[in-house]
Parts: structure tokens; C-alpha cells; sequence
């Protein structure tokens, strides 16, 4: 058996294979709302075969969004939207994920086709808001600095999300911590300059994300998956790096958060990043065995081999594919015979299949 297909099995939760759609912002929804176009884009990579379909991320807020055109979940009314798009992955043998984020510093911007840049109060956005007082990089919005009370409703809203992604019938919550959002701003020393008991310390940084685990969990049911996805560095010195990220896992595993999906960078302007092929597996490779955690692999992931090979070398235990699966919703199915590994196809199409 090949072994991108083989099952795996994370608490009541049985993945048919080790392939996951990685969370991919449409910018599609109109008050947070799903549509045909979420059915349609997540279906058809559940009909493709992945194992996991996560969600684009849902804003627990409106001012969490990063655009306003986000997928969100801050009210019961989205839930109806949703059960149609769980229903269906689930009954092509795929598990439908979510992930739960809040934009910070980085709201209020333009759709990435209309140039991305954040919009002004005055020309229709909204308040944004950091653990501190300084913009992304130069020319962006001053966020308003989060109050305690703030930063509880923040916690608050991640977890009334929660109750509403189980009602929708989701199956695997991810927690949003990573690309510079606001968890990632909070535990990262390049945005986070504050005095009190969430500023200074790794402890005082990290305990944000700590909060939202612990509410996250409490209404969670234990039976069902947890998983927090990080940047695993910000590529730019004194900032956040790998050896921050392995105590962090080592310390949400303990918490019971069961895999930690490795992206990296995303809050600073200025990091030089060098782009090449599995250019993140390495994070993954080194939290998975130094902090003893499930990973997850992200990042030019691009042929089934390449992925193949991550899990042959126990770099990781799922492989989270983005761009490859927009290019190819049906890779897992092209994957397999490529790999020599016979799976089903959807009976519909299995006149295709030869």
C-alpha cells in the first residue's frame, strides 16, 4: 500500500487517506454566508478523494474577517449554509474540517484580484485590531490596541464558532494561528509589545492561543479531532522560529490538541522567504519528532511522489495540498495511479477510471 493511502485514525475520526485540502481563502461569501460556490469547490475535492477537506477560514467575528467577503461562523444563521456542504463531503467518504481564524491587523483589505490593500474606515472597512499598536508594514492601518475585555471576547467568540462548526456537522476544528492573524500576532516578539500578562515572556505571548485551546476544548466534543495550525518561523531574525514552534506544540499537546499543521511566515512585511519545492517539510519533520506530535506538511507540495516520499521519510503524517488541489481537485485519484495504488472512484465517474 502506498502510503499517502493509507487510514489514519485520530481519535473517533478515520482519515481514508493522508491527503488534506489545506484551508483556501474565495473570498466568495457575502455576510460570512456559504454558497454554491463553497459546495461546489469543497465538494468536488471530497469527490477527488481527499481524506480531509478543511474549510477556507471562517471568521469567528466580522472584524475578524479578511475581507469582507470572508466565510464566517460569528452567527447561528451561518450554520444552515454549512450542513449542506458537511452532508456532502461526508457522503463521498471524505471528513469535512474547519478553521477558525480572526484576521487582527490584517482585516479589512481588498479581495487579492482587486490588489488586496487594506480599506480604510473612511472607504467603507473597519477597525482593525493587535496586540499593539503597530501596523503590518509600512502604509497599512494603526490597529487599535485589544483591553482585556478585548481579548476575552476574542476567546468568547472562538468558542460560540465552535458549538456552531459542530452543529454544522464539521468533524475536525483548526485553530488559526499562523500567516501573522491574530493568535500568530500575539505570540510572535515582532508584534506583540505589550507590558501585562499577554506581552514580554513566551508564557505571557502564547497565552492567547492557550485561552482559545482551552475554550475551544470545553465545548468541543473530546471524541473529535483538534488541530492548530502555526507558522513555524517569520523568517526575519528576533522574530518568532522553529525552536519557539517546538515548545509551543510540546506544550498544545499537553492541552490535547492533536496535530499541528506547519505552515510558516506571514507577519512580517519584510521576510525573505526562499520558495522552493517542500520548502516547510522540514518544520514538520522537526516538530513531529522533538515535540512527539502529529504533523501536518504544507507548502509546494506538488506531485504525488514528492508526497509520497514525505511520509516514506516520516517528515510528517498528513500531507496538506493548496494551489495542486486547485489545479487538480481529482490529484488524490490521478495520485493513486501514479503510485500504483488501487482506491475506488465515485461510481459515477468509474467509466473514467480505465
Amino acid at each position: 500500500m502506498a502510503k499517502l493511502f493509507e487510514p489514519l485514525t485520530i481519535r473517533s475520526i478515520t482519515l481514508q487517506n493522508r491527503i488534506v485540502v489545506s484551508p483556501m481563502c474565495e473570498y466568495s461569501s457575502h455576510d460570512g454566508f456559504a454558497n454554491d460556490w463553497h459546495l461546489v469547490h469543497l465538494g468536488s475535492r471530497a469527490v477527488g478523494g481527499a481524506g480531509l477537506i478543511i474549510s477556507e477560514a471562517c471568521a469567528v467575528s466580522p472584524e475578524g474577517r479578511i475581507t469582507e467577503f470572508d466565510l464566517g461562523i460569528w452567527k447561528n444563521e451561518h450554520i444552515v449554509k454549512l450542513e449542506p456542504i458537511t452532508k456532502f463531503i461526508k457522503a463521498q467518504g471524505g471528513v469535512p474540517g474547519i478553521q477558525l481564524a480572526h484576521a487582527g491587523r490584517k482585516a479589512s483589505c481588498a479581495e487579492p484580484w482587486k490588489g488586496g490593500q487594506q480599506i480604510p474606515i473612511s472607504e467603507g472597512g473597519w477597525q482593525i485590531v493587535a496586540p499593539s499598536p503597530t501596523p503590518f508594514k509600512e502604509g497599512t492601518m494603526l490597529p487599535h490596541v485589544l483591553t482585556k475585555e478585548g481579548i476575552q471576547q476574542v476567546v468568547e467568540d472562538f468558542k460560540n464558532a465552535t458549538i456552531r462548526a459542530e452543529k454544522a456537522g464539521f468533524q475536525v476544528i483548526e485553530i488559526h494561528a499562523a500567516h501573522g492573524y491574530l493568535l500568530h500576532q500575539f505570540f510572535s516578539p515582532l508584534s506583540n509589545f505589550r507590558t501585562d500578562e499577554y506581552g514580554g515572556v513566551f508564557e505571557n505571548r502564547i497565552r492567547l492561543l492557550m485561552e482559545v485551546v482551552t475554550a475551544v476544548k470545553s465545548v468541543w466534543p473530546e471524541s473529535l479531532p483538534l488541530f492548530v495550525r502555526i507558522s513555524a518561523t517569520d523568517w526575519v531574525e528576533g522574530g518568532w522560529d522553529i525552536t519557539d514552534s517546538i515548545k509551543l506544540s510540546q506544550l498544545l499537546k499537553a492541552t490535547g490538541i492533536d496535530l499541528i499543521d506547519c505552515s510558516s511566515g506571514g507577519n512580517a512585511g519584510n521576510a525573505k522567504i526562499l520558495l522552493q519545492p517542500g520548502y516547510q517539510v522540514p518544520f514538520a519533520k522537526k516538530i513531529k519528532h522533538e515535540a512527539n506530535i502529529l504533523t501536518g506538511a504544507v507548502g509546494l507540495i506538488t506531485e504525488a511522489q514528492q508526497a509520497e516520499n514525505i511520509l516514506i521519510n516520516e517528515e510528517a503524517d498528513l500531507v496538506i495540498l493548496a494551489r495542486e488541489l486547485l489545479r487538480d481537485p481529482y490529484f488524490p485519484l490521478h495520485a493513486a495511479a501514479l503510485l500504483q495504488h488501487d482506491v475506488e472512484w465515485p461510481v459515477q465517474y468509474q467509466r473514467a477510471k480505465q
